[in-house]
């Protein structure tokens, strides 16, 4: 993945890893419950997309409920949106002392595991590829998903009474956060062991925080998990779609290898922050664009994007966030063919 990074900095043309999995449910007909509790068809999903566009990885569902119902969170679902924690596990410090870090069996993290196994033998055997429009010779990888630590924390103790755990109390939210991390990396190392070549780690709640509090809540803990499974066959990209610009530097201090921004941000701004050496990855919004935008919006977007970009060797085209459930087709569609007709007029 050291190569793979490399490859797509030095690669003459923008490449495109869009977060979608939503339309290809809908391809096959499933709905987002059946998705993300039955990993075949997730896997599915996955697969159909990877098939239909050339994007340079494939990405899982962005499900930030999976970890927090391992640990005994209640959970509900629906038939046309992503799942949501409902109500809250903890109340107190006591109730965080006896917290026990749940084993991987818990809840749907197999059905997850069992998905990311399926993609990496579809994609090993050929079977999910489609032609890059640049980059030829690459390899097209997947990246599988996960929950942040101090956004886990959020939905295990309420997000708006953590922000006041951790000026109150923070012993005792290092104390959560500390748990979150040994389970969040327990998973991470189990999904390399599926063969996802990465796993895109969503922080959104840290963009709360500031800059410092973000380093000392989040970023500190992020980087146990960076230090922990990343390495040449696996990488750490960390999603922080509430960052406005204001906690890019912490973002960075994880050492990730690569930094997926939202549309809160302004791509030209915070990519100034990120090492060359280091992707970074956004940020066309997946609600007024991919999702409620049309076609000749999403063009007009990209473009615009792309030529901000063009002093960026490190920036790769993405989403602002996971795409949501019944995006069209067309915007996707014309997503890519931006791309295409800025890489033909580069040329």
């Amino acid at each position: 993945m050291n190569q793979w990074v490399a490859d797509v900095i030095q690669n003459k043309e923008v490449l495109a890893v869009p977060v979608m999995t939503h339309p290809g449910i809908e391809l096959r007909g499933h709905s987002v419950r059946q998705a993300v509790s039955d990993g075949r068809i997730h896997a599915e999903a996955v697969i159909s997309l990877a098939g239909m566009y050339p994007s340079a990885a494939a990405c899982t569902i962005m499900d930030l409920t999976v970890e927090a119902e391992a640990f005994g969170a209640t959970v509900t679902f629906s038939d046309e949106a992503v799942p949501a924690v409902s109500g809250r596990l903890l109340s107190s410090a006591d109730d965080i002392r006896r917290l026990q870090v749940p084993s991987l069996h818990a809840g749907r993290v197999p059905e997850y595991l069992k998905a990311n196994l399926l993609i990496a033998k579809a994609l090993q055997a050929g079977k999910a590829t489609s032609p890059l429009p640049s980059g030829r010779g690459m390899e097209k990888v997947f990246f599988a998903g996960c929950i942040g630590p101090f956004s886990l924390a959020g939905r295990l103790f309420d997000m708006s009474d953590i922000m006041v755990l951790i000026y109150e109390q923070p012993e005792a939210a290092h104390m959560l956060i500390d748990k979150c991390t040994q389970f969040i990396a327990k998973y991470c190392q189990a999904l390399k062991l599926t063969g996802a070549n990465g796993v895109l780690m969503a922080e959104p709640a840290a963009g709360l925080l500031s800059n410092d509090d973000c380093h000392t809540f989040s970023s500190q803990y992020v980087r146990r998990i960076v230090e922990e499974v990343q390495d040449d066959t696996f990488m750490v990209i960390l999603h922080n779609c509430g960052n406005t610009g204001h906690c890019t530097q912490a973002m960075v201090a994880t050492g990730a290898a690569a930094y997926h921004f939202g549309n809160k941000c302004r791509m030209e701004e915070v990519i100034s922050e990120v090492p060359p050496t280091a992707l970074a990855m956004g940020n066309i919004d997946p609600v007024s664009l991919f999702k409620d935008g049309t076609p000749e919006q999403m063009r007009h977007a990209v473009s615009e994007l792309l030529a901000q970009m063009r002093p960026y060797p490190n920036f790769v085209l993405s989403s602002g966030c996971d795409t949501p459930p019944h995006t069209p087709l067309s915007n996707i569609d014309a997503f890519f063919a931006a791309l295409s007709h800025q890489s033909q007029l580069s040329h």
